[in-house]
């Protein structure tokens, strides 16, 4: 069974940079056969949790792949303690985590699971987010008609998934007879859809309309030109609404800026608070990465912190991977955490964000798919060609600052088709495996400026 790790690694070591194959990779170890899954070994919890988080389907389908049939993993911390007994936390972590369960065991609402760590009590208040932060606040205490919907907007990276979820922990907590129901727009409509195929339509009416008394509903521009799913939940919205339920929006577009949605249920949405989070300044970043080292028992020094936070401008999701690529490569190289660590890992993650052009991702696409640019622009829609266009549009948001309408502009399209593109990659990373080793591969070129 080693053989079948090692086979894996290999053809992993292909579709990755070099440095994130060494970092991350490289150190993992075949340890043990067990039942149904290969158990594999790290050296420590953080390179595990950032392994599950990043490269965890890209293993999974490889091990499934080199052994003919479905094959999960699971991954534990080799005996190799790196990490002394003072910096644990009280809880210990468990030693084996399933693949299909990374970080985000959670306290149970219906629908999905709440992130455990996604509480009010670990969010960073700045001043880029004390609004929301107070509005999320507010309507999570309040026990009546006051206030009853939020809209949070953000870039992703934000936060406002954090804030959401916060909410439902926070009710469920105290009011432990509210029935919170966590659910992202596509599982909405995928659901509605199901019902509709096993005529259970009113079990799943039911459900929204009069079992729900907390609505956590997440990424709601998804539902961008689906009229059927878009009436049915503007109806579910208008029950919830009469009986003064709490509903709680997260979108990464003001509800005025969601193309192709119908007024009912653009009304609905923009009826409560709409509060914007913005990226953190650096005196909140500072603080963020201050936080996440005191949860996770790292010791960093105050000169690293703030020249972290000086580099790392994007969102809270860059600052948490320059805080765990620091400490990696700090235990794995068994180096002092120093200014020319931090800088060599910042280097990674930030350099070439600043040189990709949107005419260097057309170029690595098309010449990946074997298209030209000019047909990549033309108002061709055969799939070989329409495919590759939503992906070089997807890392047009990834990688460039250019806001979505400069972004349709460059590949002759309209705003809603940006969006329709975006939302059609980010759907197939969650449910295909191909689609993940694309996006992989071709995120590495970007990211190591191989044009």
């Amino acid at each position: 069974m080693k053989n079948i790790w090692d086979q894996a690694k290999s053809t992993i070591k292909k579709r990755i940079s070099v440095h994130k194959y060494k970092m991350w990779i490289e150190p993992v170890e075949f340890k043990e056969k067990k039942e149904s899954a290969v158990v594999l070994s790290c050296p420590n919890f953080f390179i595990k949790k950032y392994i599950l988080a990043h490269y965890g389907s890209l293993i999974e389908s490889e091990l499934t792949r080199i052994s003919g049939k479905k094959c999960d993993f699971l991954l534990d911390i080799s005996e190799k303690k790196n990490i002394p007994k003072k910096r644990r936390s009280r809880k210990p972590e468990p030693e084996t985590l399933q693949l299909s369960l990374p970080d985000i065991h959670a306290q149970k609402s219906r629908g999905r699971l709440l992130r455990r760590d996604f509480t009010f009590d670990r969010f960073v208040v700045g001043g880029n987010n004390d609004f929301a932060y107070s509005a999320a606040r507010s309507l999570a205490d309040q026990k009546g008609p006051n206030q009853s919907s939020l809209f949070l907007l953000s870039e992703t990276g934000m936060g406002k998934s954090h804030l959401s979820q916060a909410i439902g922990h926070h009710i469920m907590s105290r009011y432990p007879s509210d029935r919170v129901y966590y659910i992202t727009a596509e599982d909405f409509m995928n659901e509605m859809i199901q019902s509709f195929r096993n005529n259970s339509t009113d079990h799943f009416k039911e459900k929204f309309r009069r079992q729900c008394d907390v609505l956590l509903l997440e990424d709601v521009h998804f539902l961008t030109g689906k009229e059927r799913t878009q009436v049915e939940l503007a109806l579910a919205l208008d029950h919830l609404f009469d009986a003064d339920k709490k509903i709680i929006f997260t979108s990464c577009y003001s509800p005025a800026d969601i193309p192709k949605m119908n007024d009912q249920l653009r009304s609905r949405i923009s009826s409560g608070l709409i509060s914007g989070i913005e990226p953190p300044d650096f005196k909140t970043r500072v603080k963020i990465l201050q936080k996440k080292s005191r949860e996770n028992g790292f010791k960093i020094p105050k000169g690293i912190t703030d020249y972290l936070a000086s580099e790392l401008l994007e969102n809270v999701r860059q600052l948490e991977s320059g805080l765990i690529g620091v400490t990696a490569k700090s235990s794995l190289m068994r180096r002092p955490i120093d200014l020319s660590l931090a800088e060599s890992v910042v280097k990674n993650i930030v350099q070439h964000r600043k040189i990709i052009t949107t005419d260097t991702i057309k170029e690595v696409v098309c010449k990946h798919y074997n298209i030209s640019t000019k047909e990549m622009v033309s108002r061709s829609r055969k799939k070989a060609i329409v495919w590759p266009r939503q992906m070089a549009i997807y890392f047009a948001r990834k990688y460039t600052d250019h806001p979505l309408q400069l972004i349709g502009k460059s590949f002759n399209r309209y705003h809603a088709t940006v969006i329709h593109s975006i939302t059609a990659v980010e759907k197939g990373l969650k449910e295909d495996a191909i689609v993940r080793k694309q996006v992989e591969y071709l995120s590495g070129k970007l990211g190591d400026g191989n044009f």
